[in-house]
């Protein structure tokens, strides 16, 4: 099968990231007790947006989480693996339950933005305001994607990934690969 006809599909946190980039900014911006306190309380995508808005009422600039997010850690295999790749002419998506602004930051530091042709995840942006809002990829307040898989009730890995499906049928070989946590020595 040549390159140009693989499509590889990977998630962000804990897979291309050494890490779940929404703890990291967390932890490392100081927040990680208000956010422990308020996780009982919400959904993680809307507990995100909530500490960014209590991030920005503390004084924390746009600057300071992108700093954080450079910092975000990423074995150096990866990167080369995904640069390979995208070079052979792979098809390179990501599927997140991130959001655009922590992979968008964190994948241009890396030079890996160019390598992506679709990413999934929930959308953000910075307000006028200088604040990081954070929204979800579903609007479950709305219309629930009411599937049967363990998924956050703001995206369903699942129904995004099926659709690729009938995209890949005549041209790729569609094979789903599971990744989570791996580690390179």
């Amino acid at each position: 099968m040549a390159a140009s006809n693989v499509v590889v599909v990977m998630d962000f946190d804990k897979t291309i990231l050494d890490c779940d980039s929404d703890n990291w900014v967390v932890d490392k911006l100081g927040a990680t007790e208000l956010f422990n306190e308020l996780l009982p309380t919400m959904p993680l995508n809307s507990l995100m947006d909530r500490m960014m808005k209590e991030l920005h009422i503390q004084g924390t600039k746009i600057e300071d989480i992108v700093a954080v997010l450079k910092r975000t850690p990423i074995h150096p295999r990866i990167i080369q693996a995904i640069k390979s790749a995208h070079a052979l002419g792979c098809d390179l998506k990501i599927v997140s339950d991130a959001n655009v602004f922590f992979i968008d930051t964190i994948l241009k530091h890396h030079g890996l933005k160019e390598c992506f042709s679709e990413i999934n995840t929930n959308p953000s942006f910075v307000d006028e305001e200088g604040r990081l809002r954070i929204f979800p990829y579903h609007d479950f307040t709305k219309h629930p994607h009411g599937c049967s898989h363990p998924c956050p009730p703001n995206m369903c890995k699942v129904q995004t990934l099926l659709c690729y499906a009938p995209l890949l049928h005549d041209t790729y070989t569609f094979s789903l690969i599971a990744v989570k946590q791996a580690r390179i020595s």
